[in-house]
């Protein structure tokens, strides 16, 4: 039986986790009715938690990093997908829990698959995976909320980061009026190439102690937690939506009622991990239609999976922006 590559994750002494490149067989997977040839993956910030052990977020050792995949279908035991089905799958337990998407081949679940949208490329699919898909989450749980462009203004936090970067395109070609918030200063013309009409840096940033601020904001779409969201939910217009996605500044939040009832704030939690497969379909048909970025190429750089050791401490340290593909048919 051939051996294939796959960038793995163990646990060392002292309780720490940390991944190497190792050969597997077929047998060394975990199970599931379908095996998929990889094409490519993605890294996210949580693949980076994973790998650098910075996160606790494996659930199992030894587990294959990699929370996304995109790739052709080798095998299947499942009457929904054949062999050379083009499929992708994010998210559920992959790369924490069961093997992911860091290898040449891999197992997984038929309901956690996903059939390649028409007009979508594996490609295309990993430079969205995980982030753009919680961005399209977040952006529908808005609107379902009533946000509309004519509302007023939509901040979105941690700009340059992978679902940030990928929400700022789809709201702004949807005609919102996008403000960035970043604190990299040198990333503005980049954010305004992306569509955002104004950008706010976080250094220059007056938060404010009052339970409620003066109303800016009809929605947020907020990746970075702590006290961001506290400051969300103070100066949100009436009746205004927050899609919380992310806490890369922190787990608390510190706030009060107020918002909520007196300006009917609605905090909206994004949960692209463990979405039902009704709803994680129709998300990934609208990627590939009306929330498709006119410039998605402009976020997404590539490497391969040799490089990956190189990518988890610059995604750690806030030096990576946008989306990272891996293309998982280069040799290791």
């Amino acid at each position: 039986m051939r051996a294939f590559n796959a960038y793995r994750i163990f646990e060392e002494a002292g309780g720490k986790s940390a991944g190497r490149f190792v050969e597997l067989t077929l047998d060394d997977l975990d199970p599931g009715e379908v095996l998929i040839e990889a094409h490519y993956s993605s890294v996210n910030f949580k693949d980076a938690l994973a790998a650098t052990g910075a996160g606790k977020v494996i659930r199992r050792f030894p587990c294959v990093g990699g929370i996304d995949v995109s790739g052709v279908v080798a095998d299947s035991s499942d009457a929904r997908f054949n062999v050379g089905d083009e499929v992708l799958a994010t998210g559920y337990d992959m790369g924490v829990a069961h093997d992911g998407g860091y290898a040449e081949y891999v197992r997984v679940p038929a309901d956690w698959v996903v059939p390649l949208p028409v007009g979508m490329t594996l490609f295309e699919a990993m430079a969205f995976g995980t982030a753009g898909f919680t961005a399209g989450l977040a952006i529908y749980r808005m609107e379902q909320n009533g946000l509309k462009p004519e509302n007023g203004k939509v901040i979105v936090t941690g700009a340059t980061g992978g679902v940030s970067s990928l929400a700022i395109q789809m709201l702004a070609q949807h005609g919102y009026h996008v403000v960035a918030l970043t604190g990299k200063d040198s990333e503005h013309e980049y954010l305004q190439s992306l569509g955002a009409k104004e950008i706010l840096s976080r250094k220059e940033l007056v938060m404010g102690k009052r339970p409620m601020e003066k109303s800016l904001w009809a929605g947020a779409l907020d990746s970075v937690g702590g006290e961001t969201l506290a400051w969300l939910t103070r100066t949100m217009q009436q009746n205004g939506a927050i899609a919380s996605i992310g806490n890369a500044g922190g787990l608390e939040l510190n706030t009060t009622v107020l918002p909520f009832i007196l300006r009917g704030v609605s905090l909206l939690g994004v949960d692209s991990v463990a979405a039902p497969m009704p709803l994680r379909t129709k998300i990934w048909q609208r990627l590939a239609t009306d929330l498709y970025p006119k410039q998605l190429a402009k976020v997404v750089n590539q490497v391969y999976l040799a490089d990956l050791p190189q990518v988890f401490p610059r995604m750690m340290q806030g030096q990576q922006r946008g989306r990272v593909v891996v293309g998982i048919k280069a040799a290791v």
